[in-house]
């Protein structure tokens, strides 16, 4: 089966985009230089395509039980207006998938999930919906959204798409009416930089772009810089820090996990690892060269027997050090504790350090 493609497609083709498939969809890898996208969303402001996300409604009478019921975060008697990040987890713990959820209203909840997981994440939604009162819709195909991100991304959305945002603090988002059309602001992002994150109809989203890379004030920024920037500041990605094998626990995710919510899938054995412990956790490594790790590369300790793998990984951009989050047994976890990571046929020392390696600058 072919890869999809976003409504921004043929702009990206116009702006001589690297494109590469990415979740089931050709997405931009890169406009011009990884590092000067990712420098211009530390500094100015970037804009990503994430039409690529999936967009699922949960609505009715036992929408918040429901959602409480599949959801770690507690959102419970939450304000409209109020966005929440968690995971859907399998019973034994594993991660379906991480994602937002946002109150639209009392009984009507927009569940944003990864690309890659849309189907996946639907088909166990609507498993787990048998016995609720609740209607859910897999609205994946009418949205498009924009993210726009950096230090100016609030002056670039009021002046440029004519979007009031400043009102918004972090996690919180609006409905509004733009030119006819409703569509939701948020203030999220991906990347450790305040921004937005814009949804609307795939007409609104080309007219959006087309007004931001004409301003000249927003660097079309692809999927490279978005993974060295959410990176940085120790985002998981789905796939790499999270997966069926990776529970949050072993990611260091458990403040997403509100253990003393009544019940959802998984907390059981959430429950049991945080009182039993776990046999492997997710570090940051950095290392003593310039070296760089990527995933899947070999952890190992002085003895130089495997105790890991690698994660993700880089030169970091923001900080100039080379650094990866790995996946090692629980007893080589403690900080400042040595370890190496092979790369090819060398071996380079590092040590473990905390998970975040460049401070994020979210406006609170």
């Amino acid at each position: 089966m072919s890869d999809k493609r976003t409504c921004l497609y043929e702009r990206h083709l116009a702006l001589s985009a690297k494109m590469v498939p990415f979740g089931g969809f050709e997405m931009p890898l890169q406009y011009s230089d990884i590092t000067d996208e990712h420098n211009a969303v530390r500094q100015a402001c970037g804009v990503f395509d994430v039409s690529h996300m999936g967009e699922v409604f949960v609505e009715g009478r036992e929408a918040e039980k429901f959602v409480q019921y599949i959801f770690t975060n507690n959102i419970e008697g939450a304000e409209i207006g109020k966005i929440y990040y968690g995971m859907m987890l399998h019973d034994n713990g594993g991660t379906v998938d991480d994602l937002l959820v946002y109150k639209m209203a009392d009984e009507k909840y927009l569940l944003v999930v990864n690309a890659a997981n849309i189907d996946k994440d639907y088909a166990w939604i609507e498993q787990h919906a048998k016995g609720f009162d609740v209607t859910t819709v897999n609205a994946s195909e009418s949205y498009g959204q924009i993210a726009i991100q950096g230090p100016n991304a609030e002056a670039v959305c009021e002046r440029i798409l004519q979007l009031s945002c400043s009102e918004l603090a972090f996690y919180t988002f609006k409905e509004t009416e733009h030119h006819g059309e409703t569509i939701i602001v948020s203030r999220t992002g991906y990347t450790g930089e305040d921004g937005f994150e814009i949804y609307g109809t795939h007409q609104f989203t080309q007219q959006a772009w087309d007004k931001l890379i004409q301003s000249g004030r927003c660097k079309p920024c692809g999927l490279g810089c978005r993974d060295t920037l959410r990176f940085e500041v120790g985002l998981p990605l789905y796939g790499d820090e999270l997966s069926a094998d990776i529970s949050p626990v072993m990611a260091g995710l458990s403040m997403f996990c509100k253990l003393d919510k009544p019940e959802f899938i998984g907390k059981e054995a959430l429950e049991e690892q945080k009182a039993n412990g776990v046999e492997q956790k997710l570090v940051g490594i950095e290392l003593t060269d310039k070296a760089i790790p990527r995933h899947g590369y070999p952890v190992l300790n002085a003895e130089g027997e495997q105790v890991g793998e690698v994660t993700t990984g880089y030169h970091c951009l923001s900080v100039d050090k080379s650094v990866c989050m790995a996946l090692v047994k629980t007893n080589y976890a403690k900080l400042d504790t040595t370890l190496y990571i092979q790369i090819r046929k060398k071996v380079f020392e590092g040590k473990v350090v905390k998970k975040k390696f460049y401070d994020k600058h979210y406006k609170k």
